[in-house]
């Protein structure tokens, strides 16, 4: 080999060389970087977590339970609560009405969730008060306690944690991750969230804007209670697979400030952080379960009543994938028993 050669050799291999180091620094320096990124973002999730914690005073669990559960270990119920507390319809969170109820149960084993939309205008009894009225008046009538007793009463199992959100904080989620794709039934018409300007959406899948998604969650004009519940559900579960999603990453922190003035939670840092496992694979499996019934048309106004028996099948399949046994009723203990023993291959049906 020449002088020339090997002159060019070296040449190469220093260059070689220099080009290692810097995609070497620089690859130190993005996982240096996204590390700092970890760091910062987990301390504005503690931060919006407990700016948004909020116990409720005399409640330390559900009395349906025996002994308080932890997520990381058990399996564990969340009712989401979303309040309408503007100006022009509310005076504070606790004289609002529940806009929207959804229960979610999640089995820590299967890592499966099932999400069960309750009918706002649902004829219900509300301990509360001791009568029966719309569920959505539950709120109004007692704050979120009023609304969690009457939710454990109604479907039988225990509300282990809650979450409760007003349209802002709905808004700005969706907002901070770019909108949601979600599908628009018909050509809506729908006042915003302060009721001054329309939102005018046509019919097909499309990107929703927060104020969009809000509107399309909260018409009802032109179907009923439950199909508004289904198209809640299905925003729900769009947001949880934007939120889920890589790109979405670099907008966590927009999503914290988002939820930390206009949420709130008995949730903890540490019980929100156990839930994470539920997002390791991907996307979790999420059944949704719409409570059916009919329309009453009374004297005292409009109620939705739920069919009783598509009711029990609901309450069992809440109990089965908490893993719980219901209490008896002396007046349907062997109905309860027969569904319960009878399996159940339906328990991926939408009830």
């Amino acid at each position: 080999m020449g002088n020339k050669e090997r002159s060019r050799t070296k040449k190469n291999t220093s260059r070689t060389v220099k080009v290692f180091k810097v995609i070497l620094v620089l690859a130190t320096s993005a996982l240096i970087c996204a590390a700092a990124y970890g760091v910062y973002l987990t301390k504005q999730a503690e931060y919006a977590v407990t700016k948004a914690h909020e116990k409720i005073e005399g409640r330390d669990m559900s009395a349906k339970r025996d002994e308080k559960v932890k997520p990381i270990t058990d399996n564990v119920s969340i009712l989401l609560v979303g309040i309408d507390d503007s100006e022009q319809r509310a005076q504070g969170a606790d004289a609002s009405r529940a806009d929207a109820l959804m229960l979610a149960t999640l089995n820590n084993q299967a890592k499966t969730v099932k999400l069960v939309s309750i009918p706002r205008d649902s004829y219900v009894h509300i301990p509360a008060v001791g009568y029966e009225d719309k569920i959505t008046h539950s709120h109004s009538y007692g704050g979120t306690l009023a609304t969690i007793e009457t939710v454990e009463e109604l479907l039988e199992i225990p509300v282990d944690f809650y979450v409760r959100m007003n349209f802002n904080a709905f808004i700005d989620v969706v907002d901070a991750l770019d909108g949601i794709e979600a599908k628009v039934p018909y050509e809506l018409l729908e006042k915003d969230e302060l009721d001054r300007t329309a939102v005018h959406l046509m019919p097909g899948k499309q990107t929703l804007n927060g104020s969009e998604a809000l509107a399309l969650a909260r018409t009802r004009k032109q179907d009923t209670d439950v199909d508004r519940g289904k198209r809640q559900q299905e925003i729900v579960q769009a947001i949880m697979k934007k939120a889920a999603s890589m790109e979405s990453v670099l907008k966590y922190d927009d999503v914290l400030q988002a939820v930390g003035d206009n949420m709130k939670t008995d949730l903890t840092f540490s019980d929100m952080k156990s839930f994470v496992h539920y997002l390791s694979s991907g996307m979790p499996e999420v059944e949704t379960i719409s409570l059916m019934g009919e329309d009453l048309n009374t004297p005292g106004g409009y109620y939705y009543g739920l069919d009783e028996d598509e009711l029990e099948k609901t309450k069992v399949i809440l109990q089965k994938h908490l893993e719980i046994t219901p209490k008896k009723k002396a007046t349907n203990e062997t109905y309860t028993d027969d569904l319960i023993n009878n399996d159940t291959n339906n328990e991926n049906d939408n009830y």
